[in-house]
C-alpha cells in the first residue's frame, strides 16, 4: 500500500509539473494549452528525454535558465509546426 501511494504522490507531482509548464508555453508562445502539451510530447519524444523533465526545464528556462542545445532546437520545432 505505501508503494502504490509513493507511486501516485510522484505522479501527481508530475502531472503538476507538466501543467505548469503547459502554462508557461501558452504565455510564451501564445498556443492553446492542447498545443502546450502536443509541443512538451513531442520535443520530449523527440529527444528521447521523460515528459516530466523536459516540463522541469521549460519552467526553469522561464525562470531564465538556459535549455540544453537539443531541446532548444526541439522546441523551437515544435513551436513552429504549430503556427
Amino acid at each position: 500500500m505505501r508503494v502504490e501511494v509513493e507511486q501516485l504522490q510522484r505522479a501527481v507531482a508530475s502531472h503538476a509539473v507538466v501543467d505548469q509548464a503547459i502554462g508557461v508555453l501558452v504565455t510564451m508562445a501564445k498556443i492553446s494549452p492542447q498545443d502546450g502539451f502536443t509541443v512538451l510530447r513531442e520535443v520530449s519524444q523527440h529527444t528521447n528525454t521523460k515528459l516530466s523533465s523536459i516540463a522541469e526545464q521549460i519552467i526553469e528556462h522561464a525562470r531564465g535558465a538556459a535549455l540544453p542545445e537539443t531541446v532548444l532546437a526541439e522546441l523551437h520545432r515544435a513551436l513552429a509546426r504549430r503556427r
